[in-house]
């Protein structure tokens, strides 16, 4: 069965950094993009990282670019997350997730419904 377990969340104040992990199982790690995404409350989800299934593309939301940093070890069957600068809007749940997708660019990578597999997600908490 296909699951993914995430962890490292947790409460930071501002201007700190955290790394996520999602570890995976059940499947063919390496066949499968791995991307991050996160839900505030009464906010919609959104897209944060997304990387392809070697590592060599990777893909960020506006609210990431340039302070966080996705990345995978297809080996231990793990990607991460590193959040670098947080802001206390970052405050969220964090789920990553799996797609069988063999593409290029954001517009492949940034819809939640690519998406097969999901994590329980993990709360990060960035305090003022």
């Amino acid at each position: 069965q296909e699951q993914l377990v995430e962890s490292g969340g947790g409460l930071v104040q501002a201007g700190g950094s955290l790394r996520l992990s999602c570890s995976a199982s059940g499947y063919i790690f390496s066949d499968y993009a791995m991307a991050w995404f996160r839900q505030a409350p009464g906010k919609e989800r959104e897209f944060v990282a997304a990387i392809s299934q070697s590592g060599r593309n990777t893909y960020y939301g506006s609210s990431a670019k340039g302070r966080f940093a996705i990345s995978r070890g297809n080996a231990k069957n793990t990607a991460y997350l590193q959040m670098s600068s947080l802001k206390p809007e970052d405050t969220a749940i964090y789920s990553c997730a799996a797609a069988w997708r063999y593409c290029s660019g954001l517009g492949c990578y940034d819809s939640a419904s690519a998406y097969d597999y999901w994590g329980q997600g993990t709360q990060v908490t960035v305090s003022s």
